[in-house]
C-alpha cells in the first residue's frame, strides 16, 4: 500500500478509533480501575464470585436469560417460517402488530405485564371469578420471564421470516421426494438452514434479557438480577466498587455470549444495543 493510500486509510478510520476509544475504551478502563478502588482492591473481583448473594443472582440472571431465549426462539421459529410461507389477507397487519412491542421502552413494558398479572389485573380477576383465588405473579421471575418474552419475541421473528425467505423451497421438496416426514424436514433441512440466523437472534435476545433494567426495575418486588443488584448497590449501598466489579461481570458474560455465537453462526451477530 502507497504512502498517500495509508494516510487516506488513516484519515478514515481516525475518527471511528476516537469514538471507540472515548466511548469504549476509556468507560471499560475506568470501570474496571473503580471495581478495584473499594478497600479489598483487586480481591472485590474474587468477592463478587464466592459471595452468596450475587452468586444466586447471576444464576438467577444466567437462568432467566436462558429460559427467555428459549422460549422466544420456539415461538418465533414457528411464527417466523409460517408467515414466510405463507399469504393472507391482513398478513400485514398480523406483522405490524406483532413488532409493536418494538416500539414500547421496559418501563412501558412492565407496566403491561402488571395490568396482565398484577394484582389487579386481568389474570387475577379471571382466577378470582373461577377459583376465587387471585393468581398474581407480576412482581416475580415469572412477570420478569413474560415481560422480557414480550419484547423479546418481535425482533426474532422478523430475523426468522427474513432468513426462511433465502432458503431455497427446492431442498424440501428434495427430501419430500426421498421420502422424508414433515418433521424429519424440520430437523434435517429447515432447522439447519436457519441456525445460523437461530444463533444470532438467540445471542441477542440472550444478551438483552441480561442486561435489560427497566422492565425489572419497574416489577421488582421479589426479583434479583444482575441489573437491579448493580442499581441497588450503586444507588442504595453506595458501594461503588462491588457495582463496578458486577458491571464488569455482567458485561464480560454477555460479551462471552455474544463472541461464541458469532462464532458459530459464522459472523452474523451484530452487537446489542
Amino acid at each position: 500500500m502507497r504512502g498517500a493510500d495509508r494516510f487516506t486509510l488513516g484519515a478514515l478510520l481516525a475518527p471511528a478509533g476516537a469514538f471507540l476509544a472515548a466511548f469504549f475504551l476509556l468507560p471499560l478502563v475506568l470501570m474496571l480501575r473503580t471495581g478495584a478502588s473499594g478497600p479489598d482492591g483487586l480481591w472485590t473481583y474474587a468477592a463478587i464470585l464466592t459471595d452468596a448473594r450475587y452468586l444466586k443472582s447471576l444464576g438467577q440472571t444466567l437462568a432467566l436469560a436462558a429460559g427467555v431465549t428459549a422460549a422466544t426462539l420456539v415461538v418465533s421459529g414457528i411464527a417466523g417460517l409460517f408467515l414466510s410461507r405463507h399469504r393472507f389477507r391482513f398478513r400485514r397487519l398480523l406483522v405490524a402488530m406483532l413488532t409493536l412491542p418494538l416500539a414500547f421502552p421496559g418501563v412501558v413494558v412492565g407496566f403491561l405485564v402488571i395490568m396482565l398479572a398484577g394484582r389487579q389485573g386481568l389474570i387475577g380477576q379471571i382466577t378470582q371469578a373461577l377459583a376465587g383465588e387471585r393468581l398474581v405473579f407480576a412482581y416475580s421471575m415469572a412477570g420478569l420471564f413474560v415481560g422480557y418474552l414480550y419484547f423479546s419475541i418481535p425482533r426474532t421473528v422478523l430475523t426468522v421470516m427474513a432468513a426462511a425467505e433465502t432458503l431455497d423451497p427446492a431442498l424440501e421438496e428434495a427430501a419430500r421426494a426421498c421420502g422424508a416426514g414433515r418433521w424429519q424436514v424440520v430437523r434435517d433441512v429447515l432447522i439447519p438452514g436457519l441456525r445460523p440466523a437461530f444463533l444470532a437472534a438467540g445471542a441477542i435476545c440472550f444478551a438483552t434479557a441480561m442486561g435489560a433494567f427497566g422492565t425489572a426495575f419497574t416489577l421488582a418486588t421479589e426479583i434479583s438480577v444482575l441489573p437491579m443488584l448493580i442499581y441497588a448497590e450503586f444507588t442504595v449501598s453506595a458501594n461503588i466498587a462491588a457495582a463496578a466489579a458486577l458491571s464488569f461481570l455482567l458485561g464480560a458474560v454477555t460479551w462471552a455470549v455474544l463472541a461464541l455465537a458469532r462464532t458459530a453462526a459464522g459472523g452474523t451477530v451484530a452487537a446489542a444495543g
